[in-house]
């Protein structure tokens, strides 16, 4: 029987609690599991048996977390662990190696931008920044050594909506993984997997959990990838020595991805999630599409009174008809272009940190996703460590702020709005 979004929202991955009926995940804040057996462990240690081993790799809240968002994403599986950016980490972690690239999307959060330009290369890997918009740029940055494509599926900072169809039939001709970044769309509004990708990623720190208390992140394998149709994933097709010869493709079929997070990632990196922190997520998704269309609706009313305001350049909102990426809505996004976008402010930098300081309702932070409206001037903090020219290509040029749009009510925003901008054009 299948069920619809908001019935899978609330009961994918969780059943009562066998051991006292409760209805509600329990938080299992355990280390370790015992074993029935001396086979039993055996059989758990050699990937022969699922089951739980240590919660570094495994945990019973986890599971029901990342069977619920792989659910949601129309994945095969999820592997959960301790944030977005470990996220990204993770889902590269078993397709590269020394002298390997991953071309990239330039339209990225500053913080990925600085993850794939300086830290990877610690790694010996590489990443090629491209202008997704330039579908030519995009193949032809793919060569030999490429092991991966990565955009996101509605930008951070600016709203841009990446035509995901597209790029991923460049992948697929290349026979290379799309990963997408779905944080800022949520799988209510964007399934990438429909759209082609291989592997979804997400910050569940933002909209998944929705009420910024608690970090964490996730991988979502679509189980559609054929990793031994060549040799450039030996991880997943070729024998791993530390299970004695193990072929994760070849065992696990679509799901040689998940096990490989699980048995190597989580295993080696340990960058796992805590049992407490997937409880807070998986009660957020319980009202995600309830948010998620407030989001859309504020977001609509508040970006068109933006842009009609004379002290303003322009807004990036791709539910604006005016904007060059209002086509992709009903393709990539049909229930609405999300609730993050930029706003240029006349007056450049002192007027945006005058209309950041300005502000009541909204929260000047460093996060995205929240029932609470929130604004970051991006140049100044987010995409601080970028060059001029990357945050003039990523959307976040200095007299440009962020905006998040929460939950309130939109008139009470627009008014917040209205006032500070008064004090920023004074």
């Amino acid at each position: 029987m299948s069920h619809g979004f908001d019935t899978l929202q609330i009961h994918a991955g969780a059943r009562p609690d066998p051991a006292t009926g409760a209805r509600q995940t329990p938080i299992y804040q355990t280390t370790a599991y015992v074993f029935r057996d001396a086979d039993h462990a055996a059989a758990l240690f050699n990937l022969q048996e699922v089951g739980y081993i240590y919660s570094r790799l495994t945990n019973p809240t986890v599971a029901v977390l990342q069977e619920r968002i792989a659910t949601l994403e129309g994945g095969q599986g999820a592997v959960c662990c301790s944030s977005g950016h470990a996220a990204q980490i993770m889902a590269l972690f078993p397709l590269m190696g020394p002298g390997l690239n991953v071309v990239a999307s330039t339209r990225l959060y500053g913080g990925t931008v600085t993850q794939f330009a300086h830290t990877i290369k610690r790694f010996g890997w590489e990443a090629k920044f491209v202008d997704f918009d330039d579908e030519a740029a995009v193949a032809a940055a793919i060569d030999d050594n490429t092991r991966a494509v990565f955009c996101e599926s509605i930008a951070n900072p600016g709203g841009y909506i990446t035509d995901l169809d597209a790029i991923s039939a460049i992948s697929d001709k290349a026979g290379i993984p799309l990963i997408v970044d779905n944080t800022s769309a949520t799988p209510y509004l964007c399934n990438p997997i429909k759209h082609g990708a291989t592997l979804v990623v997400h910050s569940t720190t933002k909209y998944l959990t929705g009420n910024g208390t608690v970090m964490g992140g996730a991988i979502v394998d679509s189980g559609n990838f054929d990793w031994s149709a060549s040799d450039k994933f030996p991880s997943l097709s070729a024998p791993e020595p530390a299970y004695h010869g193990l072929k994760f493709h070849e065992t696990f079929g679509p799901l040689a991805f998940t096990f490989h997070s699980i048995a190597i990632g989580l295993r080696d990196l340990g960058m796992t999630l805590n049992p407490q922190a997937a409880h807070y997520t998986l009660m957020g998704i319980e009202t995600l599409s309830l948010r998620m269309d407030r989001h859309v609706a504020n977001a609509q009313k508040v970006a068109a009174w933006l842009e009609a305001d004379d002290r303003i350049e322009a807004v990036t909102y791709a539910g604006l008809p005016s904007s060059p990426y209002h086509d992709r809505v009903a393709q990539i996004c049909p229930k609405g272009a999300g609730a993050l976008f930029t706003v240029s402010v006349k007056g450049g930098y002192e007027a945006c940190v005058k209309l950041v300081e300005g502000l009541e309702i909204f929260s000047h932070v460093a996060n995205l996703g929240d029932t609470r409206s929130l604004i970051i001037h991006s140049a100044s903090t987010t995409h601080r460590q970028l060059t001029a020219e990357q945050q003039e290509a990523a959307g976040a040029g200095p007299s440009v702020v962020r905006i998040s749009i929460g939950t309130e009510d939109a008139d009470d925003l627009i008014a917040d709005l209205d006032q500070a901008l008064a004090q920023a054009a004074g």
